[in-house]
């Protein structure tokens, strides 16, 4: 499942999702510890997943020793303890062993804080909390945390009022920044049901045997919508029925009013080319990604960093100021660079190699213009001024893996042998395989998902070779163009969008 999300027709983020895989940041496991490491402080669990889970003594948070006796209250033949009536056990030493707490062959519950990305497996935390749209939900805790981006007082204090009236004890929150403007009632519910689905969450333990899992977060295009939505959004499309009723059902609870922006997309164009997508992201995965007026960027993407190279190209030969020149490619740069940070979602270390400044002023106005640039990137992130070579440190929080990271898989079209099919015999195979359909199966429509330029020489012409097959075969023939792809890939799709081979 592919999502993207656009500012004024731009592509600003793209997330894939591959279903049913599993391991997303939020979810909640019953692992099995299978290996302590004391020179590291930390230990690896075993969650299901090909490469064990890594989780350091700092992330089994302070009430460690109260969830486990939670979660061994839940095993067959125990009477489980309520985290709203137990007492509280004392918090566990932040500079303490870990090899103290977790043995070979321990059952602990744990919420993936980071997925699996590269060689490395899914990174852990036993301090659990629930994401809610306006608040987050922190069990074993009495406090209540407020966003920063909430300056006002009196909000704080109604935000404040609102939570510990409904909130149970041993039960703390964060307020998000959405609540500030959102009604006392749907706070109220927000919380209730995080505490419902808590409840739910302990309940799986007792039926459940590690590795298992206990609580999925839900899927990655609600999760975006719960953290993104607001009256900016103008429309939301969705080309799929079932995924389509979901986002509704969900918009309906959280924000009513929202219901009618989502559309269901029913055009024969895939619904990427339609909104002229395709295109941008085929710009995602370019090394060079071009500004205006010739100048340009190169991005390197490595194991350890990320590198941008931001060149002025042709135009210092035509510009008389210099300091000026720079000045504005540089800040054009920071505008694009912006973007592709979160569009390709690059994280760990990012160096920016500047065109060089020589004024101090100009130096400050960059970082200045990176700053406000990048505050609308939710993942969290540290911008380092220039330094004296011009470069610009960044730090940016990796969560998931990048998304153009698959773009190393070995070709399937030609298996990476660098060879494919020759063209000129295309048109012979999609006709072997129409004449199939037809007199094997007795198929009487077959929509055909071609690249733009096989399409267009399949429909060239009043006897084209679509009208030609159609005749020959006796079937309805479709030809559609899809830019996602390749030169010689062919679907063949049935009346409702399935797969005939």
């Amino acid at each position: 499942m592919s999502i993207a999300l656009c500012e004024d027709k731009v592509l600003v983020e793209l997330n894939k999702e591959k279903c049913q895989t599993g391991f997303a940041v939020g979810d909640i496991y019953l692992g099995k510890v299978r290996k302590i490491m004391p020179g590291l402080n930390a230990a690896f669990v075993n969650i299901g997943h090909e490469k064990d889970a890594f989780i350091h003594y700092l992330d089994l948070g302070s009430q460690f020793l109260s969830l486990e006796r939670v979660v061994n209250s839940r095993q067959p033949g125990k009477r489980g303890v309520k985290v709203e009536t137990m007492k509280l056990e004392a918090p566990i030493e932040k500079t303490g062993k870990i090899a103290s707490y977790l043995q070979v062959g321990q059952t602990i519950m744990v919420q993936v804080a980071k997925e699996a990305i590269s060689t490395k497996g899914p990174r852990l935390t036993s301090d659990i909390s629930l994401a809610g749209r306006n608040v987050v939900l922190v069990p074993f805790t009495s406090k209540i945390f407020i966003s920063q981006k909430i300056r006002s007082n009196e909000a704080k204090k109604r935000l404040r009022r609102i939570a510990s009236g409904v909130l149970p004890k041993n039960f703390g929150v964060i307020i998000r920044t959405a609540a500030a403007s959102a009604n006392d009632t749907d706070i109220e519910h927000d919380i209730l049901s995080l505490v419902e689905r808590w409840n739910e969450t302990l309940g799986k333990i007792r039926k459940s045997q590690a590795p298992a899992l206990l609580m999925s977060e839900m899927s990655r295009a609600n999760t975006i919508i719960r953290d993104s939505l607001n009256s900016t959004f103008s429309q939301i499309t969705v080309d799929d029925e079932k995924i389509y009723r979901e986002i509704k059902n969900y918009i309906k609870v959280i924000d009513p009013q929202l219901e009618k922006i989502v559309k269901l997309y029913k055009g024969t164009v895939p619904i990427f080319d339609n909104f002229d997508i395709s295109k941008q992201i085929k710009s995602l995965f370019a090394k060079y990604v071009s500004l205006k007026r010739g100048a340009y960027l190169i991005i390197e993407h490595t194991e350890a960093m990320n590198v941008i190279d931001v060149n002025s190209g042709n135009r210092t030969k035509a510009e008389v100021n210099q300091e000026e020149t720079a000045m504005e490619v540089n800040l054009a740069a920071a505008k694009e660079i912006a973007r592709q940070l979160r569009l390709r979602d690059l994280g760990g270390i990012v160096i920016i190699d500047f065109i060089d400044l020589h004024k101090a002023q100009n130096r400050q106005l960059l970082h200045d213009e990176m700053t406000k640039l990048m505050a609308t990137d939710k993942a969290k992130h540290t911008i380092l001024p220039l330094t004296k070579f011009g470069l610009m440190q960044i730090t940016r929080q990796r969560v998931r893996p990048m998304a153009v990271q698959d773009v190393t898989d070995v070709c399937p079209t030609c298996n990476g042998t660098g060879r494919v099919e020759p063209t000129v015999l295309l048109d012979k195979k999609i006709e072997n395989q129409i004449q199939f359909l037809a007199e094997d199966r007795g198929v009487k429509f077959v929509e055909l998902r071609v690249s733009p330029y096989v399409a267009s020489y399949l429909c060239r012409g009043f006897l084209s070779l679509r009208r030609r097959w159609a005749w020959r075969h006796k079937l309805r023939l479709k030809v559609v163009a899809d830019q996602s792809l390749g030169m010689i890939d062919v679907k063949y799709l049935g009346r409702k969008g399935e797969s005939l081979l």
